[in-house]
């Protein structure tokens, strides 16, 4: 990952001024992740808006739990977070969310009783049912985006695929390994 480097030769990262207003840009694909949450904020913001038109209160990380619990039925957290590929953590906490807008219940596995199964409640089926115009539309405004040109699901699939291969901790750690040793033989 390399910095952006400004007009007068400096990097953001090493103490240059960013050459424009958007400081996270600047920073070229060392700011990916921050530019990829502001981008996620920014398409989670615009879509409230469409589900606000059609008059539902939803909130966009509700999707994929929602998805998979029309899918599968019930689910337990773990194989929850398995398919969305996401941390338990997260996905508890967008469980938690539905469960306080009664969309979604828990239940013991009446098989194994340490298993606690998620489902969608009557009201939670309404809302799906009332979501998928809006999923649509959106799947639809997405597929607008691609027929600009503008496709970001290549890219992104082909960053999880490097980081599958290699993560990031793993390079940056390789990097910090040979830094002083760059910095030695500069000096």
């Amino acid at each position: 990952m390399r910095a952006h480097i400004n007009r007068k030769g400096k990097s953001p990262l090493r103490g240059g001024r960013a050459a424009s207003e958007d400081l996270i840009a600047a920073y070229g694909s060392a700011g990916v992740g921050a530019r990829l949450r502001r981008l996620s904020e920014r398409i989670d913001r615009e879509a409230r808006s469409v589900y606000k038109h059609a008059g539902i209160d939803f909130e966009q990380r509700w999707v994929g739990v929602l998805l998979l619990l029309v899918e599968r039925g019930s689910i337990t957290v773990g194989e929850l977070a398995e398919a969305l590929r996401i941390t338990q953590p997260s996905v508890s906490q967008t469980l938690r969310s539905l469960q306080a807008a009664k969309l979604v219940a828990a239940r013991r596995d009446y098989r194994d009783p340490r298993r606690r199964l998620q489902s969608l409640t009557k009201a939670g089926l309404q809302l799906v049912g009332k979501a998928r115009p809006v999923w649509e539309a959106l799947m639809e405004a997405a597929r607008d985006l691609d027929r600009a040109g503008i496709d970001i699901v290549t890219p992104l699939a082909q960053i999880e695929r490097a980081l599958d291969e290699k993560s990031l901790l793993d390079r940056a750690l390789g990097y910090l390994k040979r830094a002083p040793a760059q910095r030695d033989r500069r000096a």
